[in-house]
């Protein structure tokens, strides 16, 4: 009798689940960064109904690694030093815990999420809405580039979570309009960053606005010794947790094509017409040739934005909406996207130009591959950038192998996408097997190319240019025979 009673029971408080207006289940397949889990449930944290409902229709089905690992820490009110991959959910794992902490009875700021850029922020602060939209908690979002005033008028409201970038939130801690003596939740995302010389001096100076007993959360994919003296000043007893066993996302393949500077415009346009490319992002390293470049591809006929830091700011906001939102399949930018940004459709980054240390390479490659989904990174390898290759190989402890003549598109492409009957194998087989077979076929060639191209290169035209036909044609007899006739979308 107790057990049919309780069956009921269990049955009546999950009746709110089947009214839920949840999105269309994602069937791509997704690799351990985001699958090893323990097996928890949301529900087994005790979230408020509310915030479970808006966990659920924003797709969520369980928690990722970080999250099963930070969420119940972060309820607990320790504070927290995480370490994981880029796009492996660090984002939900502080903002589910800040929402289920806000008390609405309080017209105070509760929580201050701090991030390092203006497209970061937006993002963020997305996800608290996102997320949050069944509870009424109140979310502002707050950068440098806009308005103050409008920041001043929103803060004569009810405010509950503040995200914003480290100067302006000082600005407005200092000119007394940000009130945080009750905001005990204080994150900061991509800490490394906000650790960095340019950033400490501020963000030690916004800690005095705030409680002694404040919560501090760091979560970084990359910690650099400066966190140590931060953590040794500022935090109490942390909860260390580390899920980078290594450093870059299984899920991304990684090439490297070794071109001449001025070759390197014509090969984006060949990896253009060969790639089934959902949505890119091409990385540059300077301003100026984020510009040229998205003018070089809009002349070659593909659909572009571009994106740098000394853009307005109303005009960068609009560009990473619209991308996002999928009116545009390219995207040229800085290193100003390189942070956290969490486009979904994005499955192949290309550096045009390769940059120059590893932890700028490790962000800018986790822009694709995003949430344990197949992604491709690509690199545009010139003879000076050879020494730099091998040096962040052997720093990120990851190999780049040299671009075969053919891209195996299951690499890269969920499979209900492929554009093209599967001739070898099945679909379902697991991304590890995949590049297994691909190694074998191309083990001699990778090992032909590494040790001719990049340590003993002598003659780069001729055997660019012999290795760049031989590369064309392939692909080019390759496509013939597999009678794709659908053009690229643009």
């Amino acid at each position: 009798m107790a057990a049919n009673q309780h069956q009921q029971m269990a049955h009546e408080n999950d009746s709110w689940k089947k009214q839920l207006n949840r999105p269309e289940k994602d069937s791509r397949p997704q690799t351990e960064d985001v699958t090893a889990t323990k097996g928890n449930e949301f529900e087994d944290y005790f979230l408020k109904r509310e915030l479970l409902m808006g966990i659920f229709e924003a797709g969520f089905e369980r928690p990722s690694p970080i999250q099963e690992e930070s969420i119940p820490i972060a309820l607990a009110g320790r504070d927290i030093l995480a370490r994981a991959k880029n796009g492996t959910g660090k984002t939900a794992a502080f903002v589910i815990p800040s929402l289920e902490k806000i008390n609405l009875k309080k017209n105070k700021v509760q929580a201050l999420l701090l991030v390092p850029t203006r497209e970061l922020a937006l993002q963020t602060a997305q996800v608290c809405k996102t997320l949050g939209k069944h509870m009424r908690v109140q979310v502002m979002v707050t950068t440098g580039g806009t308005t103050l005033k409008d920041d001043i008028m929103r803060l004569e409201e009810t405010v509950h979570i503040i995200v914003g970038t480290p100067g302006r939130i000082l600005d407005l801690a200092g000119k007394g309009v940000a009130d945080f003596s009750e905001c005990t939740t204080f994150v900061m995302d991509e800490a490394d960053k906000l650790l960095s010389p340019e950033f400490t001096p501020i963000v030690e100076q916004l800690l005095s606005y705030f409680p002694k007993d404040r919560q501090i959360m760091l979560y970084s994919a990359t910690f650099p010794m400066i966190v140590k003296t931060f953590k040794d000043k500022h935090m109490v007893k942390p909860y260390e947790i580390n899920l980078m066993d290594e450093l870059t996302l299984r899920g991304v393949t990684q090439y490297y094509a070794f071109v001449e500077e001025r070759q390197k415009v014509h090969c984006l346009n060949t990896l253009f017409s060969k790639l089934q490319i959902n949505q890119s992002i091409i990385f540059c390293n300077s301003t100026n040739r984020v510009e040229l470049l998205a003018k070089k591809i809009t002349e070659l006929g593909y659909s572009c934005f571009y994106s740098h830091a000394k853009m307005l700011q109303s005009h960068r906001n609009r560009v990473f909406h619209d991308f996002r939102n999928g009116v545009c399949r390219n995207l040229v930018c800085s290193d100003l996207l390189t942070r956290g940004i969490d486009i979904q459709a994005v499955n192949v980054v290309i550096n045009f130009d390769f940059p120059k240390n590893a932890e700028t390479y490790l962000h800018r490659i986790g822009r694709s591959g995003r949430f344990g989904h197949l992604g491709l990174a690509i690199n545009l390898i010139t003879y000076e950038d050879r020494f730099n290759l091998y040096k962040i190989e052997q720093e990120l402890g990851t190999e780049i192998q040299a671009i075969p003549p053919v891209i195996d598109k299951r690499l890269y492409v969920a499979p209900s996408a492929l554009d093209y009957p599967q001739q070898d194998g099945d679909v379902s087989q697991n991304h590890e097997q995949q590049q297994q077979q691909q190694q074998q076929q191309q083990q001699q060639y990778n090992h032909q190319m590494q040790h001719q191209q990049i340590n003993n290169y002598q003659h780069p035209s001729q055997q660019q240019q012999q290795f760049m036909h031989q590369q064309y044609q392939q692909q080019h007899q390759f496509h013939q025979q597999q009678q794709i006739s659908q053009p690229p979308r643009r």
